[in-house]
């Protein structure tokens, strides 16, 4: 009896471009995933200096104006007890600063219409309700008036802080309670924060008192 007919496997051989084709789709693959692999390497790397600012500040964002409104009463500027109309009270230097509250913050910023930096906002307020000319850098404000201590500041107050690895670098305005406001970074807003988180604790320098030009103005 002849063997039973076997049955018969045919394979499909690839031709020569399907298999060139496939294995330069397979070498393009490997290619991106090492790009995607090694990019937020090398981001971290060149922004490794500033990680931690950017993270701490990144992560304070939202919403400055609400965060004042929900802090107000804590931190509503005090005048003294006057028979003086409200409207005909002197401005004070912390509730001037504290009408920009969302600006956004722009680098050699000093006026209302173009934004402010950390030092363009303080010298805005200063001169807007003390008649004070302050100088246009933080370090330079860092020599103007009186040195205090931390347990002695006061609303008006300069506070400043080394955010950028020197001395007197960054400054803002204390508002009592352990509170300031300043204009943070690039792509940030003034707004209030608190000196007792770590980040600024840490990078406190120290604080100065300024002295009003006229008589009746007042922080």
């Amino acid at each position: 009896m002849p063997p039973p007919h076997s049955a018969q496997v045919h394979v499909i051989q690839p031709t020569p471009f399907v298999a060139r084709l496939f294995k330069l789709m397979l070498c393009a693959g490997a290619v991106a995933l090492a790009g995607c692999a090694t990019q937020p390497r090398q981001t971290a790397d060149a922004n490794s200096n500033h990680l931690l600012r950017d993270s701490y500040l990144l992560s304070t964002q939202s919403d400055p104006l609400g965060a004042w409104l929900d802090k107000k009463d804590q931190l509503a500027v005090d005048y003294p007890q006057s028979d003086v109309p409200s409207s005909q009270l002197p401005k004070t230097m912390a509730a001037t600063a504290l009408k920009f509250l969302g600006v956004k913050y722009r680098y050699g910023g000093d006026a209302p219409g173009e934004g402010f930096d950390c030092s363009g906002l303080v010298a805005y307020a200063a001169e807007k309700s003390l008649g004070l000319k302050l100088p246009r850098t933080a370090s330079s404000q860092a020599q103007e008036g009186i040195s205090i201590d931390r347990d002695e500041l006061r609303r008006g107050d300069l506070v400043f802080f080394n955010t950028r690895g020197r001395r007197f670098s960054h400054v803002g305005i204390y508002l009592g309670n352990h509170q300031f406001v300043h204009a943070p970074r690039t792509g940030a807003a003034i707004r209030v924060e608190s000196m007792d988180i770590a980040y600024w604790r840490k990078r406190y320098n120290g604080a100065r008192r300024l002295k009003p030009q006229a008589e009746t103005a007042q922080r």
